[in-house]
């Protein structure tokens, strides 16, 4: 069995709609997924990470695909939305082959109404397959933007544009998360 390991956004947690609705269009594929609250979240029920936070973050998204790892052999798929997608990203520029592919949802390419502010300094070195899934009004980065700074990446990369959609990627979230599910694994095995 194929598993992803997915964490949230700076303002959420593991049981955010847009997780939980993802996490159940993948169980319909026979993909189970954990959803997991990052380090940060789990000692403070509110309020966004702290700058510090980073690092810590990423040892503990490690630390799980490592205990995941343990117990499976198959395909370990590692995303997230907005923050936890970015640490993610991080981690697996600096352990390739970690996880064997990503799944970003609404990556935080600069901060709002910051453009010059890119987010992208890892991408160089980006050596794990990248799914990226935005939305047409995010003010974290337009589709164009993201879909320029995705060449940076060298591995296999893929960008999933939803229109109209902003960083939450909209209220429909059990047809987009279908949708999410059905290309992302199309993608993957092409």
């Amino acid at each position: 069995m194929n598993r992803l390991l997915l964490t949230h956004g700076a303002g959420s947690n593991r049981n955010a709609p847009l997780l939980v609705a993802v996490a159940a269009a993948f169980s319909e594929k026979g993909v189970e997924v954990v959803r997991y609250d990052l380090p940060f979240r789990q000692e403070r029920p509110h309020g966004p990470p702290r700058p510090g936070d980073a690092a810590r973050n990423r040892e503990g998204l490690r630390g799980e695909l490592l205990r995941i790892r343990e117990t499976k052999r198959e395909r370990l798929w590692l995303g997230g939305h907005s923050y936890g997608g970015r640490q993610a990203s991080i981690l697996a520029a600096e352990e390739p082959g970690l996880a064997d592919a990503l799944l970003l949802l609404s990556y935080p390419l600069h901060p709002p109404r910051k453009p010059d502010q890119r987010r992208t300094a890892h991408f160089p070195k980006l050596r794990t397959p990248a799914f990226f899934v935005s939305g047409s009004r995010d003010p974290f980065g337009s589709l164009d933007e993201l879909g320029s700074a995705i060449t940076l990446i060298p591995a296999p990369v893929k960008l999933l544009g939803v229109d109209g959609a902003g960083h939450d990627l909209g209220r429909d979230r059990a047809s987009l998360a279908e949708r999410i599910v059905s290309e992302f694994l199309n993608w993957l095995s092409s």
